[in-house]
């Protein structure tokens, strides 16, 4: 398989920081692995952050759904590690495009 952008979609949204965080942390993991099967990870929300950050706007400011959708549009493949509403509409993107949508980590081939 050809080396893959490869969308980690996954909740994010929780009531507290800490949630928000181990949520992000499960996906940054789930990037790694990605990583290490020669693909390029991306996650939206690692994109959606740092600009609503500098913008001064909270995370559920709606630049998050668009800018994390706009990542999933460009991409080759989802790794949609659980649902939730917001990573639900990024791996329908990808599905949509008739491109692969894996649950599992396991499901992703090595690339070549």
């Amino acid at each position: 398989m050809a080396r893959l952008h490869v969308i980690v979609a996954g909740p994010y949204t929780a009531p507290d920081a800490a949630g928000r965080a181990a949520n992000l942390q499960r996906m940054n993991l789930a990037a790694a692995e990605v990583a290490r099967r020669g693909h390029v990870p991306v996650i939206g929300v690692n994109v959606a952050l740092p600009v609503l950050e500098a913008a001064g706007l909270p995370f559920n400011h709606p630049w998050m759904m668009e800018i994390s959708l706009a990542v999933a549009e460009r991409c080759d493949a989802c790794l949609l590690i659980a649902r939730s509403p917001g990573a639900d509409r990024e791996a329908g993107l990808v599905r949509a495009k008739g491109l692969p949508v894996w649950t599992r980590i396991e499901d992703v081939p090595p690339a070549e």
